[in-house]
Parts: C-alpha cells; sequence; structure tokens
C-alpha cells in the first residue's frame, strides 16, 4: 500500500518525542517523507534512531525549536500544560496534536489490530508485529517499546495490517477504530486517571464500541476484569467477541501449557482442532499473551498454523524480561513490571531460570499515585523475592504526594516476611548486589522508571 502522509501531519513538532510512544508515531512519520523534528530533555537511543532517519531533534526545551513552519505540535499526556514549546505552540496558533490523535491518523486505509489491557500489551503487540512480518505480510506497527534494537518500536510497512499498542491510560484508545480489538485484562490502575473500576469498565468499553461494524473483540477468558467486561459487552450488536485462555468456555482454549526452561510448549483448541506451537519467552502470562495474538492474527485471516509457528519466532521485546548479562555465575534480566500483578508474573516466571540459587529484586516504584494505591500489593509482590533493594519513586510526571515514599511498599514487604532493605542512592546499588549475590543467583532491575540503567552497571561490578 502506498503511505499516506494527512497534511496536518506533513511538517510535525514532537514535544518528547524521545518517549516510547512519541518516538514510534514519529518513526513511521520520517519513514513516510515527512519533516519531523522534535525535542527531549536528554539524548537517548530512541533520538539517535531518529536522527538516522532524517529528524531534526533539539536537546531541551525552547521556543525557537518550533520551526516558522510547522503544521503542528505533536504532545503526549506526559506533557505539562506549562511546558515552553506548547505554550508557544498555542500562542502562535499552531495546532496542537495528542499523540494517540497522530497514530489513528497513520491507521487510516489499514486493517488495524488495536491491543489493550492493564498489562502485556507491548508484548502482545510485538508479538504480532514480529510473527506477521515473518510471515511476509509487512506490518506497519507501532509498540511501547524497543522489540530487539534501539528504534524497532515502529515500522511503516507496506502491507495491508497495522498493529497498534492501544493505551488506556488516558483513554487516549477511544480514538482508534480496529477492525480486530484484543483486552488482555482489565485492573484498576492510572489511578490519576480513573477513581473506580467503574470508571475502567465504561472506558474498555467505549474502546470496544470502537471497533468497526462487523468486527472482532478478542479478550480473556480466565481474568476477573475481561470476565465481567466481556458480560457488558455481551449485547452489542456488529461485534464479534472471542474469548480465549484456559477456561473450558474459552473459544480458543488452552488445552496444555508445558513450561521447558524460560520457554513453554502451548497446545490450543482452534476451531475445533488441536495446535501445539513453542513460546520463546518466560512465564504463563507471555504464552497467554501468545495465544491472544493468534487468536487476532486469525480473525484478519492469518491462518492459524502459520501464525503459530510463527509466534515462537518471538524472543522478547527490551525491558520484558530481557537478558542483560551474566557474569560472577550470576544472571541480571530487566523487568518492566510496575504493578503487582506483573510484579507477581515475572516473579514467578523467572523462579525456573535460577538454578540452584536465588531471586533477587532491585525495585523501583512508579509514580506516586500508583505506589499510593497500590504500594502495600507491591510489597506483597516483592516478598516472592528472596531478596529485594527497593528505591525511591520514579516521578515521571507526577509531583509528589505528602507522606508517599517507598516505605509504605518495604513496610510491606517486611510484613510479609520480606528480606528488603531501602537504598536511597542508585549509584550504590551495584556494590549493594554484588556483596549480597553468589554464583547461580538471578537478579531483577524491575521497574518502568530508569532502574534498567543498573543492568549493565551491576554486571560491570560483577566482573570486576
Amino acid at each position: 500500500m502506498t503511505p499516506v502522509i494527512p497534511p496536518a501531519l506533513e511538517r510535525p513538532h514532537f514535544i518528547g518525542i524521545g518517549g516510547a510512544g512519541m518516538s514510534g508515531v514519529a518513526k513511521i512519520l520520517a519513514r513516510r517523507g515527512a519533516r519531523v523534528a522534535g525535542s527531549d530533555t536528554r539524548d537517548s537511543e530512541s533520538t539517535a534512531a531518529l536522527r538516522a532517519l532524517g529528524a531534526r531533534v533539539h536537546i531541551g526545551h525552547a521556543v525557537d525549536h518550533i520551526a516558522p513552519d510547522a503544521s503542528c505540535v505533536v504532545v503526549s499526556s506526559a506533557i505539562r500544560e506549562d511546558n515552553l514549546e506548547l505554550v508557544e505552540a498555542t500562542r502562535r496558533a499552531i495546532p496542537v496534536v495528542h499523540r494517540s490523535e497522530a497514530l489513528a491518523a497513520l491507521t487510516e486505509g489499514r486493517r488495524t489490530i488495536a491491543v489493550a489491557g492493564t498489562h502485556g500489551k507491548t508484548t502482545t503487540t510485538s508479538m504480532l508485529a514480529v510473527s506477521l512480518t515473518g510471515l511476509g505480510l509487512s506490518p506497519s506497527y507501532a509498540i511501547g517499546g524497543d522489540i530487539d534494537a534501539p528504534g524497532s518500536n515502529a515500522e511503516s510497512g507496506t502491507g495491508e495490517l497495522f498493529v497498534a499498542e492501544a493505551d488506556e491510560s488516558d483513554r487516549s484508545f477511544h480514538r482508534y477504530t480496529p477492525e480486530v480489538a484484543i483486552v488482555l485484562n482489565v485492573e484498576l490502575d492510572h489511578h490519576a486517571n480513573y477513581a473506580s473500576m467503574e470508571e475502567i469498565y465504561a472506558s474498555f468499553e467505549t474502546f470496544a464500541d470502537r471497533v468497526v461494524p462487523g468486527g472482532t473483540l478478542v479478550i480473556n477468558a480466565d481474568e476477573e476484569g475481561a470476565r465481567a467486561l466481556t458480560a457488558r459487552l455481551a449485547d452489542r450488536e456488529g461485534l464479534r467477541i472471542v474469548t480465549y485462555g484456559e477456561a473450558p468456555e474459552a473459544d480458543v482454549r488452552v488445552t496444555a501449557l508445558v513450561r521447558e526452561g524460560l520457554t513453554s510448549r502451548v497446545t490450543v483448541s482452534l476451531g475445533g482442532r488441536e495446535l501445539t506451537f513453542r513460546v520463546s519467552v518466560p512465564g504463563r502470562h507471555y504464552a497467554h499473551n501468545a495465544v491472544a495474538a493468534l487468536a487476532a492474527g486469525v480473525a484478519v485471516g492469518v491462518p492459524a498454523r502459520e501464525l503459530a509457528a510463527a509466534l515462537g519466532t518471538y524472543t522478547g521485546v527490551r525491558r520484558r524480561l530481557q537478558l542483560q548479562g551474566v557474569a560472577g555465575g550470576v544472571t541480571i534480566i530487566d523487568s518492566y513490571a510496575h504493578h503487582p500483578t506483573e510484579m507477581v508474573a515475572d516473579l514467578e516466571a523467572v523462579r525456573g531460570g535460577a538454578e540452584e540459587g536465588r531471586v533477587l529484586v532491585v525495585f523501583q516504584p512508579h509514580l506516586f499515585s500508583r505506589t499510593s494505591e497500590l504500594g502495600a500489593e507491591m510489597g506483597r509482590a516483592l516478598a516472592l523475592a528472596d531478596a529485594c533493594v527497593v528505591l525511591d519513586i520514579y516521578p515521571a510526571r507526577e509531583d509528589p504526594i505528602p507522606g508517599i515514599t517507598s516505605e509504605l511498599i518495604i513496610d510491606a514487604a517486611r510484613a510479609h516476611g520480606a528480606d528488603v532493605r531501602a537504598e536511597h542512592t542508585k549509584d550504590a546499588v551495584p556494590d549493594v548486589i554484588a556483596g549480597i549475590t553468589g554464583p547461580g543467583d538471578l537478579v531483577l532491575t524491575m521497574g518502568a522508571g530508569d532502574v534498567t540503567e543498573l543492568g549493565p552497571k551491576i554486571l560491570a561490578r560483577l566482573s570486576g
């Protein structure tokens, strides 16, 4: 298909261009021939990848970074209203476009698969992107993380399919009109934007209502929130609902799931026949993500057996249980988990990879609001580790909340018998880990902030 650039996006300026979601949209536009520019607070692998595509990237925010002929300014929900460039765009009457609006415009004319859910969006979107690409279908895709290298979170393909990670955190997934929507799970999160589960359900219902008439919703049959959403959508006309999971009533039913080290072998019953395939990443939740991807691909007409084989070639996405290396007999793995459900899933997934050693965690809480609401559950999750180090809260876009600190998590972890210590200085962590690990141990650096930077430093310390 001939790539199209919407007129408003021909000369875009991105505020926060290096962000996971923003950089993906910017890369697709650059590959389609748009004159892309933007700014960010620091250089990164993403900004380097964008420069390689011809984008003009400024470090720091300043009003003169916006070109005189900019067609629009693209922002995400993380950009504050008092950002210098956003204020300047308003003063100059330059159209301000939310990232999700830009992505929705890029999906026009394509058969879109939108992947939503409280957890697992990036992995499932990546699984589809890798497998569909491997089958020669040349999909376009936009993912909230890099698949295997800097810059690999987005592609402007020539095929008719577009796979997009659909973010519920700010309700931006309401802007898409997918042919197939996936809902992996429905839990309360993003407490700054949602006050209750009722608000969450209503938001996911709106997302489901955006599926094109005659389209398909692929939804988890095992998870409580997804089941409740399915019941709420049961009377929707023109919406085909396909459930997946281990539940006996699932349309795509997992009949066997055998763990083999850090991989799994999955058997599903699909369309009256059984199909077995390998999932090359660890954990039951990743196997279920692969089944969701399989159901979605089949819904757009991809042969099930071919897609299952292609899914087996997926080896992971950066920061999702990504192996950082081994030094001194200690394995370092990076985990993006920041919600208690994700933390439990990743800890259970790696437990078998620790051989005879222990599982230790370096955890960095993400957001004050999330810690306020879920800190006790985070502490309970950390009790699954043999020992853990808890850092200060990574604020991201939030201001501090009085009385909300990592101590909430630490106290809860200790109440559940965890061996946990606080560490307020990230630079001290490599020495701390070196002092408490031994051959055969496995260390998870865990969280959605900059804790990921500690993996290489820990490896260097253990190698010294």
